[in-house]
């Protein structure tokens, strides 16, 4: 058969994955606090796009047929956090304007005493007095410890390697290679450092830890030297093993388990790492007065932004050059593409928190236990989308109810098959159970898993043993012959 070139029409469809779609799926998948930094970015790089600070009514007033974010949410005006100000009531006039067409000049009484505007004055934030670092501290002391210059130079390098529990956490002999110095003088400068304030800070492991403590209490005799160096014994509940290991009675073990318990294993734990962000619930679920639930927008968490069309109009005229023409077309396309993406990502975090409650609506009156199995295809079905958009929209969200707050991916668990045929079962609800009946047994009645895994299908709840026993770690509860010797041991 011979080989000829030759020319086809075909018809077909295609995905095209567009700048602008891309940006929507991105700002989907979000948090709120992310979300904030990349429109803060887009603020800076589109000229024609700025922050909605007063109501959407005066801000169109001001735009012409600006293009501002509107949430369908069932939010009036004032739930939505959006005001009037002064300013609002006369955009269009500047103070020169306005004294040119015969009005008394403005006065700004911001800076009749102090010569500094508001704007210039610190916010609250900066007034308050700042958490002082685990490194700042050890930092200090070390410029008061006495040591040479040289040795200041290496408790500089061991405090870079503390770690925030106030662990250090370098290799001696490799800081010595380092730096040029003899391990033993990284060892001389470490041994001072261990006195420092917390005590146990700048230890190497946690039995260093607890022993610098227990030598600054003047408690570490032979016998609570010998239990330090046996702590796997302590955590897998051997007691009759450390009672011969530490040549002590029972009585003497319990005391000194107790005071290794009351050690810090932290010691650099109270101090600040760094500014930690608080979670902002990105919707609010309410119980309505007709017993139904109200979900809501957090609209704090919700970037306000809209497209100035005027300064648009009015650059537009001026602009002679094709590359400035260009410019301005692909701004006014960015900002009132991000202004429909931003509106769309409102709408649709909106309806799937809706479905979310609606279908764990029990959860809401009566507790985790009554949560309900429940995944993507589920709610991507009910609100007719695709998976991948419910998965973006439930990742790093959070929904804030009477019970707390809760990131969206909490509601949905896997389902465990009930015993007598009926409605499957929580995984999440089992585990609270399983949670539940382990901490009421007592000391004549612990449950075995297998005793746990029968009252559950007393219960309804079809579980296997390994099922049980997976649920019981991922709770960090021991087996039950650990809890049984602790129990037995009074510990």
């Amino acid at each position: 058969m011979a080989m000829t070139p030759r020319l086809e029409l075909r018809q077909g469809q295609a995905l095209v994955m567009t700048p602008q779609l891309q940006q929507a799926i991105k700002l989907l998948q979000l948090s709120n606090i992310e979300l904030q930094e990349f429109v803060e970015g887009e603020l800076e790089r589109n000229p024609l796009l700025e922050r909605e600070e007063g109501s959407t009514e005066a801000k169109k007033a001001e735009s012409g047929d600006a293009q501002a974010l509107e949430f369908e949410s069932g939010m009036t005006p004032d739930e939505a956090g959006l005001d009037v100000s002064v300013a609002d009531l006369a955009p269009d006039l500047s103070a020169g304007e306005l004294a040119e067409a015969g009005a008394a000049p403005l006065t700004d009484w911001s800076k009749a005493s102090s010569g500094k505007s508001l704007d210039d004055l610190p916010g609250l934030e900066e007034t308050l007095a700042q958490d002082i670092t685990l490194a700042e501290h050890l930092d200090a002391q070390l410029t008061e410890a006495g040591l040479s210059a040289v040795e200041r130079m290496i408790g500089g390098v061991l405090i870079d390697a503390v770690d925030d529990w106030g662990y250090m956490r370098a290799d001696t002999r490799e800081i010595a290679g380092r730096i040029g110095a003899e391990e033993c003088q990284v060892l001389h400068v470490l041994q001072v450092m261990q006195g420092f304030e917390p005590t146990g800070v700048m230890a190497r492991d946690i039995p260093e830890c607890l022993t610098l403590q227990l030598k600054e209490r003047g408690r570490f005799d032979p016998a609570m030297e010998k239990l330090i160096q046996n702590l796997d014994l302590l955590a897998r509940g051997h007691f009759d093993r450390l009672m011969t290991v530490c040549d002590v009675d029972r009585e003497d073990l319990t005391d000194m388990i107790a005071e290794v318990r009351a050690l810090t294993p932290k010691p650099g734990a109270g101090f600040g790492g760094g500014v930690v962000q608080s979670v902002a619930p990105d919707v609010y679920v309410r119980q309505a007065p007709d017993g139904m639930w109200a979900v809501e927008l957090n609209s704090e968490t919700m970037p306000r932004v809209l497209m100035n069309q005027r300064y648009y109009a009015t650059v537009s005229k001026t602009a002679k050059r094709e590359e400035d023409k260009q410019f301005l077309t692909e701004c006014a396309a960015n900002a009132s593409w991000l202004v429909k993406s931003l509106d769309q990502r409102a709408r649709t975090i909106l309806k799937v928190a809706r479905e979310i409650v609606r279908q764990q609506d029990a959860f809401f009156v009566h507790g985790v236990a009554h949560l309900r199995p429940l995944n993507l295809k589920t709610v991507a079905a009910a609100i007719e989308m695709h998976e991948s958009t419910v998965s973006r929209v439930t990742s790093n969200k959070y929904l804030s109810c009477a019970r707390g707050v809760f990131e969206l991916k909490y509601f949905f668990t896997a389902a465990i098959n009930a015993a007598d045929g009926g409605e499957a079962h929580s995984a999440e609800a089992v585990r609270y159970q399983i949670k539940g009946l382990i901490d009421g047994e007592g000391a004549d009645d612990v449950l075995s898993d297998d005793r746990i895994v029968e009252i559950l299908r007393e219960k309804g709840i079809d579980i296997a043993r390994r099922t049980v026993a997976k649920y019981r770690e991922s709770l960090r509860i021991p087996s039950s012959v650990e809890r049984k010797r602790k129990m037995a041991n009074g510990i």
